[in-house]
């Protein structure tokens, strides 16, 4: 067990009063807050690397990044200052040319896969994925979709259609169809990892023989599955999927709003099987907090971008464009991704070990900066354990650790920035909590 730290500090035991009070006043005017927030109503007041306060001085440690965000840490001085200084300087153009862009273009292209210099700025992920139905629309003259069970793609029509029930429960876009993915531990086939000779792949095609009508534009996937609770497909996944798709004349398009931008320990989730997407979708990370997110295709489909809408009152502004091109420089300029491999290898021994002592652990994964712990009450039969998931999620933000519920999986995304004793803190609290689930 890791020493001790002198984070987080507690003033008194959260939920406290302010926080308590400042909620109940905004829920009475906006509604539908996230489970997350419904768990555990805590109301933040400032924020800085991988720290967070809230209004009654408790300080909590972030194990979430803002779900995924701020991968170089809450308000980094570097991001601050190019923010403040362009929204002195010129805040919106609506979609015309100016400097921050052409220099923020330069370095995202510079990360992205190979080929892959096409680019169209938004300020939400739903309208980046949006946005690539549209292209892979005009790429291809097709007009079908195919995604997978439990990923999740956005809250729009269009985007909530790929997922495998839509937020007003059961409407979808006509021409969205659904298959089951890889997920090992899970496998909707029950069938063995070892032995399988990845059959979700062989079922896709019977999905493309016998459910579409033959004009399926795009697959669309999460390379990793964020909401559903980090489910990682098997390694050959990817490629067998490219495989399939340039055979069949379909689009690859990868949604990696959550996993992009150094998230896994490269720059996109992709990038460890070397499969380049038709399509790519970015955001989350891209500004570190501020609302930048992009939609990418191949450099020989590029001219389609040309005739899908690119223009957004919003997106590609000159302040996102400033954020974006601050947190990829401060990314490589302090080795964030090399980091987030050490990370891994330090955050993962803790959890194969918390695996072996804790009965209620069923499965824990995890790559880069994101990570799963899935919760049973028997490891035999697998059944799902969400009153722990509920218990283990509150008691360990109770002892200052802000993190992420999924029912029965607990999700972690540290920051890229948090160091080596932070994480071991991180972990301390996370196997106190189970222990007592």
């Amino acid at each position: 067990m890791a020493a001790m730290t002198e984070l987080p500090n507690r003033c008194v035991k959260p939920p406290g009063p302010r926080s308590r009070a400042l909620f109940a006043q905004v829920e009475q005017r906006m509604r539908g807050h996230s489970g997350q927030v419904k768990l555990f109503p805590v109301a933040f007041d400032h924020a800085a690397g991988c720290t967070m306060t809230d209004v009654d001085g408790n300080e909590y440690l972030d194990f979430s990044s803002g779900i995924y965000v701020t991968n170089c840490g809450h308000c980094h001085p570097k991001i601050v200052k190019a923010i403040q200084e362009q929204t002195a300087r010129l805040m919106n153009c609506h979609d015309f040319a100016t400097p921050v862009k052409q220099e923020f273009l330069e370095e995202f292209c510079s990360v992205t896969p190979p080929g892959m210099n096409a680019v169209q700025l938004y300020s939400d992920g739903t309208a980046a994925v949006e946005a690539g139905l549209r292209a892979a629309r005009a790429i291809t003259g097709k007009f079908e979709f195919v995604s997978f069970w439990h990923d999740f793609h956005g809250k729009t029509l269009g985007a909530a259609s790929l997922a495998l029930m839509s937020p007003d429960k059961g409407i979808r876009a006509p021409g969205s169809f659904l298959a089951p993915r890889p997920n090992c531990y899970r496998c909707p086939f029950r069938l063995a990892p070892d032995t399988c000779e990845l059959y979700c792949v062989d079922f896709l095609e019977r999905v493309l023989d016998e459910e579409t009508t033959g004009q399926v534009a795009a697959i669309v996937l999460e390379p990793i599955q964020g909401w559903a609770g980090s489910v990682f497909p098997p390694e050959p996944f990817l490629p067998r999927l490219r495989e399939l798709c340039d055979r069949r004349g379909i689009l690859l398009m990868a949604d990696e709003v959550l996993t992009g931008m150094g998230r896994t320990g490269r720059w996109f989730a992709v990038d460890h099987s070397g499969v380049v997407p038709d399509i790519l979708i970015a955001g989350k990370g891209l500004g570190n907090g501020y609302p930048v997110t992009a939609l990418v295709v191949r450099d020989a489909c590029a001219e389609a971008l040309d005739r899908i809408s690119a223009s957004s009152s919003f997106g590609g502004n000159p302040v996102a464009c400033a954020a974006g091109l601050a947190t990829i420089r401060v990314m490589k300029e302090e080795n964030l991704l090399e980091n987030a491999a050490r990370l891994e290898r330090i955050i993962m021994a803790r959890l194969e070990a918390l695996k072996e002592r804790s009965p209620i652990v069923g499965d824990v994964r995890g790559k880069g900066c994101l990570f799963g712990i899935e919760l049973v009450k028997d490891r035999g039969t697998k059944e799902p354990h969400p009153e722990a998931g509920k218990r283990v999620y509150q008691r360990a933000f109770e002892n200052g650790l802000a993190w992420i519920p999924a029912g029965h999986i607990l999700r972690m995304s540290p920051p890229l920035v948090m160091t080596e004793k932070l994480a071991e803190r991180g972990m301390d609290i996370i196997e106190e909590a189970i222990g007592e689930g």
